[in-house]
């Protein structure tokens, strides 16, 4: 699947568990602006998690979840949001049966990085890195 040319009319959902699996997810949402019409995020973490996550990267969603279930919100976002294609970035075989019951196309999180050129991050080390205080009694 190719990322760049052809149409923008497409509808991007990103799996939480797969923004966090991104070296820069605020860079790759803002570059996924480029060649979509609409791009977002799906959970079934409550609302404030996907929030938090979302405003401290300064990523700004054309939809989002709520406090909803996955397969309702992407049900709604299809319905909503009335694009040639509609694809759903995950990262298991749950999230693939998913798309395939909602009528999305579905694309690996890792898939998805290599054709866009998006970086991938150890989840676990960006998130401890960043919360960590500066040791200052380190010799």
């Amino acid at each position: 699947m190719s990322m760049s040319g052809g149409s923008t009319d497409m509808t991007l959902a990103f799996e939480l568990s797969a923004l966090k699996r991104l070296a820069k997810p605020g860079t790759a949402f803002a570059d996924a602006r480029q060649w979509t019409e609409y791009v977002g995020v799906v959970s079934d973490e409550p609302t404030y998690v996907v929030t938090n996550f979302t405003r401290k990267r300064r990523i700004r969603q054309d939809f989002f979840s709520g406090p909803k279930d996955k397969d309702e919100s992407l049900e709604n976002v299809k319905s909503q949001f009335d694009t040639d294609r509609h694809v759903f970035v995950g990262t298991d075989s749950d999230d693939e049966a998913l798309a395939a019951e909602t009528g999305w196309e579905f694309l690996h999180v890792e898939d998805a990085a290599d054709a866009a050129g998006w970086e991938l991050g150890d989840p676990e080390e960006s998130t401890a890195a960043a919360g960590e205080p500066e040791r200052d009694d380190w010799p």
